[in-house]
């Protein structure tokens, strides 16, 4: 069983739907949108994947963005009205969505540096064309 407050705060929600889609159903296309932010970036994060070292710029811009979701959570939370509990759930993504990022981010740091030891043995002729010319 749910504790009390849990319980209210979902009947709340599911009551703030209901009205939603019965007399504003044009707001669940924001829905919609959400969705689609949600596909670019993950299309965004297709490049660290093909080529981390030039690419972790999006790695970087991931962790900004979890760091992002703290004081969003917390401020603009409070002034919705959302419990402190689900606000600090909100926050957690921020949190754990970051760990697999620095992660990442340390991986291609140690790329970075194994990929300077090979270009300081094998330096790259820029007057030749790449091999794909050849």
């Amino acid at each position: 069983m749910l504790p009390d407050d849990v319980t209210l705060w979902l009947e709340r929600v599911h009551t703030a739907i209901h009205a939603n889609s019965i007399d504003y159903p044009f707001l669940a296309y924001g829905t919609d949108w959400l969705a689609f932010a949600h596909l670019v970036l993950a299309i965004a994060f297709l490049g660290p994947w093909r080529d981390p070292v030039r690419n972790k710029w999006v790695l970087q811009f991931g962790v900004i963005a979890c760091v992002a979701v703290i004081p969003l959570a917390l401020i603009a939370g409070q002034f919705r009205g959302i419990p402190l509990a689900w606000r600090l759930i909100d926050c957690g993504f921020g949190v754990f969505g970051a760990i697999p990022l620095l992660i990442c981010l340390n991986r291609v740091k140690h790329l970075e540096s194994l990929q300077q030891i090979v270009l300081t043995f094998n330096p790259i002729d820029h007057n030749d064309p790449p091999s794909a010319f050849r």
